[in-house]
């Protein structure tokens, strides 16, 4: 989303939605990637044109132009705004909204298991959060 704010909003409406005891899986951008690594190198390496790239380092938020060409030959431009989360951030937030536990764990693009290991070169995390039972 655009904002913190409403990203807090759509977490605290799925606490909510949520019975006693039930579960909230999500993948988010992990913000131990950029601080290792340079995501428009990360982009660039997989066939995505990023310009005017600028990662925050105050708000974890990653201000990019995204341009490709799809199968068409038609060229896109897409301006993103993406936030990114530190392992301990999410897990005080998902804390703060009545989950009582939550499970941080790595994540491969298209492969998510609870096998893996959350590391610096996992571009995005898998989160499990339980909400507190009755």
């Amino acid at each position: 989303m655009e904002s913190d704010e409403e990203n807090v909003r759509i977490l605290e409406n799925a606490a909510r939605a949520l019975k006693p005891g039930g579960k909230l899986i999500l993948t988010t951008l992990n913000a131990l990637f950029p601080l290792a690594h340079s995501i428009k190198d990360f982009m660039n390496a997989h066939g995505r044109k990023s310009e005017a790239n600028s990662f925050d380092l105050m708000t974890f938020r990653d201000r990019s132009v995204l341009e490709f060409t799809d199968d068409n030959g038609d060229v896109h431009r897409i301006e993103c705004n993406e936030r990114y989360y530190a392992p301990s951030e999410i897990s005080w937030l998902l804390k703060s909204l009545g989950f009582v536990r939550v499970d941080i764990f790595g994540c491969r693009l298209g492969a998510f298991s609870r096998d893996d290991t959350l590391t610096p070169d996992d571009f995005e995390m898998l989160v499990v959060a339980e909400k507190t039972a009755g």
